[in-house]
C-alpha cells in the first residue's frame, strides 16, 4: 500500500503540474497574444486550439488529477498518515471545484459557442471575441489558481508524510 500511495502522490504531483502549466500558459501568453491579432484571426486560432486540445495528452491528466489525489488520500488514511491524507483529499476537492467545474460550466460552453458562432466578417468576429475572451480568461485564471493550489497541496501532503 505504501508503494501505491507513493506512486499516486508522484502521479498526482506531476499531472497537476502539467495542467497548472497549461492553464498558466493560456493566461499569460495565449489569450493575451490572441488579443493582439484582431478578432477574426483570434477566433480562428482559438477554434483551432480548442479542437486540438481535445486529445489524450491533455484529457488524461485533466481528468486524472482529482482521481489520483483522492486515491492517494484514501491510501494515506489507510496507512495512518492523516495529515498527509487530508492534504491530498483537499487537493482533489480544490481541483474539482476550482479547475474541473469552471471548465465544465464556463470554458467548455464558451468554446462551443465560439465554435458554433458564425464569424462572417470583422463585425461578427469582433462581437464573438468580445463575448468570449473576457469570460474565458477570468474562468481560466480561476482554473490556474486552483491547479497551482492543487500542486501546492500535493507538495504539502508529501512534506507531511512521515519519513522512516
Amino acid at each position: 500500500m505504501t508503494v501505491l500511495a507513493a506512486l499516486g502522490a508522484l502521479v498526482t504531483l506531476t499531472l497537476a503540474a502539467v495542467i497548472a502549466g497549461t492553464f498558466f500558459a493560456f493566461s499569460v501568453s495565449v489569450l493575451p497574444g490572441l488579443g493582439t491579432l484582431g478578432a477574426e484571426p483570434a477566433v480562428a486560432a482559438m477554434r483551432g486550439m480548442n479542437a486540438k486540445i481535445l486529445n489524450p495528452l491533455f484529457l488524461t491528466p485533466f481528468v486524472a488529477v482529482p482521481v489520483t489525489a483522492a486515491l492517494t488520500g484514501v491510501a494515506l488514511l489507510a496507512l495512518g498518515h492523516r495529515a498527509a491524507a487530508v492534504a491530498f483529499l483537499a487537493a482533489a476537492l480544490l481541483y474539482l471545484l476550482g479547475a474541473f467545474l469552471p471548465t465544465a460550466v464556463v470554458n467548455v460552453p464558451l468554446n462551443e459557442a465560439l465554435a458554433g458562432g458564425a464569424a462572417d466578417g470583422p463585425e461578427r468576429a469582433a462581437a464573438l471575441w468580445a463575448e468570449f475572451a473576457p469570460r474565458w480568461t477570468r474562468a481560466n485564471a480561476l482554473r490556474t489558481v486552483a491547479a497551482v493550489g492543487t500542486v501546492a497541496l500535493t507538495g504539502l501532503g508529501l512534506l507531511l508524510w512521515p519519513r522512516g
